[in-house]
């Protein structure tokens, strides 16, 4: 099968390869280099692709999607992405930012502990309500910050979504919808998290809004109830018949 994917060969050929993208964002990270001389084609999709999530306006503010990026970043402990700090300050931001979106994310990690002690010790307390008190904590805490909570309840539904926490993610999706989030806003926010979460987890976190929508749980607009209750969307076991 014929290559007409042409490979670097040169020092200078490489060089001039990463150059754009430098120009372009103002920084490298080692994978660019990687797909510069490996594989220019998937180098050039993939910029694409991450231009277009990150560096094209469509819904959320400049400020708005870098507070989101920075709950998901704290969140996967992702030390390399301090380009978004710049961003963020950039977008009228500064530090005071920064600390809200360490102190949603860090609220986020034990969020499951909720969960647990009304599972497992419930019968013990007089009406433990998980959900409840971990609202309550996050309003506390939230209530300190100058943020729109439905851009809280979207960053902390695409900081859930990296590490499987579906019941929390169902949760701050229907809290970004009570919070009046634009439709767009959250599919935005929750599609921020395919890199550092995995597009697996964006898959699953899609399924589960499909489900709220089709359980009535969040009232949708007519777009998302129509792709919410689109058939043969169950992957491969469902078109194969062993689902």
């Amino acid at each position: 099968m014929k290559n007409n994917n042409k490979l670097p060969q040169t020092v200078a050929e490489v060089e001039t390869a990463l150059k754009h993208l430098r120009d372009k964002r103002g920084y490298l990270l080692p994978h660019h280099g990687l797909l510069a001389i490996s594989s220019p084609k998937l180098l050039d999709a993939y910029d694409a692709t991450y231009t277009h999530m990150t560096l094209t306006d469509r819904v959320l503010t400049l400020y708005e999607k870098e507070i989101i990026w920075l709950i998901i970043l704290v969140s996967t402990s992702e030390a390399i992405a301090t380009h978004h700090i710049d961003r963020l300050r950039k977008s009228g931001g500064g530090e005071t930012d920064l600390e809200a979106a360490v102190a949603v994310a860090t609220w986020a990690e034990g969020a499951d502990h909720y969960s647990f002690v009304e599972k497992h010790w419930g019968a013990h307390l007089n009406g433990f309500d998980g959900v409840a008190k971990y609202r309550e904590g996050l309003d506390t805490l939230t209530k300190k910050y100058t943020i729109d909570q439905k851009i809280f309840e979207i960053g902390l539904a695409a900081a859930h979504q990296c590490h499987r926490r579906w019941d929390w993610v169902g949760e701050h999706i229907q809290g970004a919808y009570k919070a009046g989030a634009d439709e767009g806003a959250i599919a935005e926010g929750l599609a921020l998290a395919m890199f550092p979460g995995g597009v697996p987890n964006f898959v699953d976190a899609c399924d589960i809004w499909r489900n709220l929508i089709q359980s009535g749980k969040v009232n949708a607009s007519a777009p998302y109830k129509a792709w919410a209750n689109l058939t043969g969307q169950g992957g491969f076991d469902e078109a194969a018949g062993k689902s």
